[in-house]
């Protein structure tokens, strides 16, 4: 995944590229809507967009949160202290937090995680607890956010 496409100027305390997913999701929905507006031979519609949030938003956020606790772009919506976490913390347990965010990037969960790191390393299993002490932190049931068609 690349970097976001806004720099703005740097401090030491601030991040050097900073996007808003209330900007750039839309643009993410009208390629979908045009891509499969092609597909169909007509114009879809409002259809297309609400298809693309019901299939696709949960990814796109999971992807914008990932790129924020990497430290590679700053999401306005997500919180400030969360962004380059990932650079911050956990430094002692490199593989383990490499393995949490693959899995995590494909929109696992903590009892998801938590169940592969029990049942399937049984010969090397990860630390349980320092497993804890990073999905505390990253803290994936607390990041959500919705979106303008949700009730």
């Amino acid at each position: 995944m690349s970097a976001c496409a806004c720099p703005v100027e740097q401090q030491a305390d601030q991040p050097e590229y900073v996007k808003r997913v209330d900007e750039d999701w839309p643009r993410e929905a009208a390629r979908f809507k045009w891509i499969e507006s092609e597909r169909a031979g007509y114009d879809l519609g409002e259809a297309a967009i609400r298809r693309w949030v019901k299939d696709h938003w949960a990814g796109y956020l999971r992807a914008r949160w990932v790129e924020h606790l990497q430290g590679n772009c700053f999401w306005v919506e997500l919180d400030r202290g969360d962004y380059g976490l990932l650079q911050r913390e956990f430094l002692d347990c490199p593989t383990l937090l490499d393995q949490i965010v693959s899995r995590i990037k494909t929109g696992q969960e903590n009892l998801t995680l938590l169940v592969w790191a029990i049942w399937n390393c049984p010969e090397a299993p990860p630390p349980t607890d320092r497993m804890i002490d990073i999905l505390e932190a990253i803290d994936i049931n607390g990041r959500r956010l919705s979106n303008q068609f949700d009730p």
